[in-house]
């Protein structure tokens, strides 16, 4: 069986996947399979590991299972799985970034509301402020927090916010156990919570989800920190709220546009922190993701259940 690694690994950790994955061959290729013989690689393989580009899956022939290096999935959306997943099944990191990206996340709302943003930038002038900056410190102890999205991720949030003393109230689906399932639950919420945190994958059925009238109708003062997909929030309205003062901040690990260009208002609205989709990273990153493919490469090919299977009548 040929394997195709569609990954950017260091020498060792090539050998690392080919140890682990014999006696069966794996070619490393690029991700966008620009030469030859990645080419015909993705032709011969079974089984890929990375993210194929959407376009070259149908005429892969050969190809019986795709175990991406990430959770997302929103570039396949638009393919023909009814015909396609027939013979392909798709498999992502679920679960795998959780604890990472909730960290990231309550790390850079502790920033905003410590104002660990604004000492950075007295830093850089050398100017001492303590007076004028420290009646404005705010604190997570009895706060309302709203965790839209009651997955891996929102679980590992509630896990770790539930030490601050906070007041945590889950979205999710009815299927999730979330305290709110429902829109008009939801709308009913926001205005009630000081902070909101956005941890939903990218569907058509999330898309705009916090819209303007969303936005207007936060409390004045809240923060919003999105860790989904750029695509749940209408960022022009989100600018204009942060110019208006009315809400407190956003804490941002994912955009609309990605890399954000720089002539993207978003660099310039205030009180808010640009984390660039780093969130989920950490330096055992790649070495982890070789370790969750071979766990499910050994699924495979005992003719068990793969974990992360991709449901694409629900996009996630």
């Amino acid at each position: 069986m040929l394997i195709l690694a569609l990954m950017e690994l260091s020498d060792r950790q090539r050998v690392r996947l080919a140890d682990g994955a014999a006696p069966d061959e794996v070619h490393v290729g690029t991700g966008d399979l620009a030469c030859a013989a990645d080419r015909e690689a993705l032709g011969k393989a079974e089984v890929a590991f990375g993210s194929c580009p959407p376009e070259l899956l149908p005429g892969a022939h050969a190809l019986r299972w795709m175990q991406l290096d990430s959770v997302g999935c929103d570039q396949y959306l638009t393919l023909d799985w009814g015909q396609l997943g027939s013979r392909l099944t798709v498999t992502n990191l679920r679960g795998f970034f959780s604890a990472a990206v909730a960290e990231s996340g309550i790390g850079g709302l502790l920033a905003l509301l410590r104002g660990i943003d604004d000492l950075m930038a007295e830093r850089t002038r050398r100017a001492w402020r303590q007076a004028e900056l420290r009646p404005r410190l705010r604190t997570l102890l009895g706060m309302r927090v709203l965790i839209v999205g009651h997955g891996s991720i929102g679980h590992a949030l509630h896990e770790r916010l539930s030490s601050f003393g906070c007041e945590i109230i889950t979205y999710g689906t009815a299927r999730s156990g979330a305290d709110l399932v429902t829109v008009t639950d939801l709308d009913r919420e926001l205005p009630l919570c000081d902070v909101v945190f956005l941890a939903l994958p990218g569907t058509p059925a999330t898309a705009g989800l916090i819209s303007r009238p969303r936005l207007a109708a936060m409390k004045t003062g809240a923060v919003l920190v999105n860790l989904g997909r750029g695509t749940l929030v209408d960022e022009k309205a989100l600018v204009a709220s942060l110019r208006e003062g009315r809400l407190g901040g956003a804490v941002l690990d994912v955009t609309m546009r990605e890399p954000l260009p720089p002539d993207d208002p978003l660099w310039g609205a205030p009180r808010t922190l640009l984390t660039q989709h780093t969130a989920g990273g950490w330096a055992g990153e790649t070495d982890g993701k070789i370790d969750g493919f071979l766990a499910n490469l050994r699924r495979y090919r005992a003719g068990e259940t793969l974990h992360g299977v991709v449901d694409w009548a629900r996009g996630y």
